[in-house]
Formats: C-alpha cells, sequence, structure tokens
C-alpha cells in the first residue's frame, strides 16, 4: 500500500489554516497526527489533493486548568496527556485511559482532538469523556460532546472549521470513574465508561442546647450517611453487571465473525 500523492500545506495559525480549507474546498483534509486519515489514504477510502498539517499552530495545544475544569488542546497527543502532570494530579483515570489507547507508536502522533473529529464508534477517548459530560470548543462555539459528535464518523464540524479544545469538569471529590473496553488486534470492539457521583454527605448537627437533642441528632446523621453508602453501593453493582454484559455480548458476537447492526445496542440497553 502506498499514499496517493497530495500537497502538504504547514499552517501557522487557525487563521490559515482556515483559510487553506476553504481556498481548496472538498479537496483538503486537515492532518495532524494522522493515524487514521493517512491509513484511509492507503486503502483509497479517501482521495485529498491538499493536506492542510496544524501540529505548528500553538493555540491549540497544551493541558491547563481553568476554574475547575481541564482544558485539553486539539493537537495534544494521547502521550502527552498520558504524561501530563497535571492530569495526572486532577484526573488520573484519564491518564490511565490514555496509557491503554492503541500502541506507544500511535499515541505520540495521535491527537485527542484527530480521534474526536474522525468519531470512530470505537473510541476509547470518545467513550470516556461523554461519561464525565466533556464540552468541545470550535471557532467560537462551545457545545457538549454528546451533541458534536453527530453519529459515526460524523462531527457537528463544517468545513473550514477546526476543534480548538476539549473542556472537561473535573469531578467531585469521592467520584469513581471507570472505563474498560474489549479489544482486538489493539482495535476496541467495546467501550464502557460510567461515572459514580460520589456519597451524598450526611447532614451537618446542629448547636443543641441539651445532650438528649445532640445525641439524636448524631444519630440520624449517622443512619443517613449508612443509607447513602449502600445506595452508592447498589448503583456500582449495577454499573459493574453493565460493563460485563458489554464484553460479553462483544466477546460472543467477534466469535461469530458477524452480528447484525443494532444487536449490540439493544443488548446493553435491555441491561440497563
Amino acid at each position: 500500500m502506498t499514499l496517493p500523492p497530495f500537497d502538504l500545506h504547514r499552517a501557522s495559525s487557525v487563521e490559515e489554516a482556515r483559510e487553506l480549507l476553504v481556498r481548496y474546498g472538498d479537496d483538503a483534509a486537515v492532518i495532524c497526527g494522522g493515524t487514521e486519515l493517512l491509513l484511509l489514504l492507503k486503502l483509497g477510502f479517501a482521495a485529498y489533493g491538499h493536506l492542510v498539517d496544524i501540529k505548528g499552530i500553538e493555540e491549540l495545544g497544551g493541558v491547563r486548568a481553568e476554574r475547575g475544569t481541564l482544558v485539553i488542546g486539539a493537537t495534544a497527543t494521547h502521550r502527552e496527556i498520558e504524561r501530563s502532570p497535571l492530569v495526572l494530579e486532577r484526573l488520573p483515570a484519564l491518564a490511565a485511559m490514555e496509557r491503554e489507547v492503541a500502541n506507544i507508536r500511535v499515541r505520540n502522533v495521535g491527537t485527542l482532538g484527530g480521534n474526536l473529529c474522525f468519531s470512530d464508534p470505537h473510541s476509547d477517548p470518545a467513550t470516556f469523556l461523554l461519561a464525565l459530560d466533556a464540552e468541545v470548543e470550535y471557532d467560537g462555539a462551545r457545545e457538549l460532546l454528546a451533541e458534536f459528535l453527530v453519529g459515526p464518523y460524523e462531527t457537528a464540524l463544517a468545513h473550514g472549521q477546526l476543534l480548538h479544545s476539549v473542556r472537561i469538569p473535573l469531578p467531585r471529590e469521592g467520584t469513581r470513574i471507570a472505563h474498560r473496553k474489549l479489544s482486538f488486534h489493539e482495535r476496541p470492539a467495546a467501550t464502557v465508561a460510567w461515572r459514580s457521583p460520589p456519597p451524598a454527605r450526611s447532614p451537618r448537627r446542629r448547636q443543641a442546647r441539651s445532650r438528649t437533642r445532640t445525641a439524636a441528632s448524631s444519630t440520624r446523621s449517622s443512619s443517613s450517611a449508612c443509607w447513602s453508602s449502600a445506595a452508592c453501593a447498589k448503583r456500582c453493582r449495577r454499573q459493574r453487571r453493565l460493563i460485563r454484559a458489554a464484553a460479553d455480548v462483544s466477546r460472543s458476537q467477534s466469535a461469530r465473525s458477524c452480528s447484525r447492526p443494532g444487536s449490540f445496542e439493544r443488548r446493553v440497553h435491555a441491561e440497563l
């Protein structure tokens, strides 16, 4: 397999990239890591005469925290996110998920923005970020990732628009996050992610004028805390059953080497 000929344009700003995309129209595409796009070109599933490289646009990269939100630039690589001290401190579950993406070669060049814009329905990052109610920013607009991902291999981006960043609300202390996947030859076949909110805090005991009222208040607080912990444990067990069901269904479908469209989704929703 060989790459078809194309012209590579290295943009130094968002405005320049947009101008190049508009100038060449449907014959142009954005490239950054290229882990998905170059494979499509090699296989003949896509053909572009012009590729606009946005790796050199500084404003589209980096990882930072803003008012309780983790902001990741679209051109940040999976490896960069995996090893970021800020991510390891504020959202270690994200670093753990990124560590399982494909292989080290792909993580070194593949970007979070490129992964989301490709909109692969088996994407690890997309599944994880959907569970955390992440948002995306592009050309002055901000919307939930669930609305940005219109469907398989389709996003809300119009031609000439660029994804700028991904905004992840940092979970409250005590929140539990899990991500599981079933993969074959480094390609995920099924991915499940869930977020469990922290147990509700017991009400503060009000200052009482007598020992009797203080003891009664303490008893009510303890009962409330026990009920919250039991409810949280029940939710966790339910989510674990969902993860096991998703893995079982995907494994059985792969063994048959063929499946009816939508059967996986119907089985998982039935488990809910």
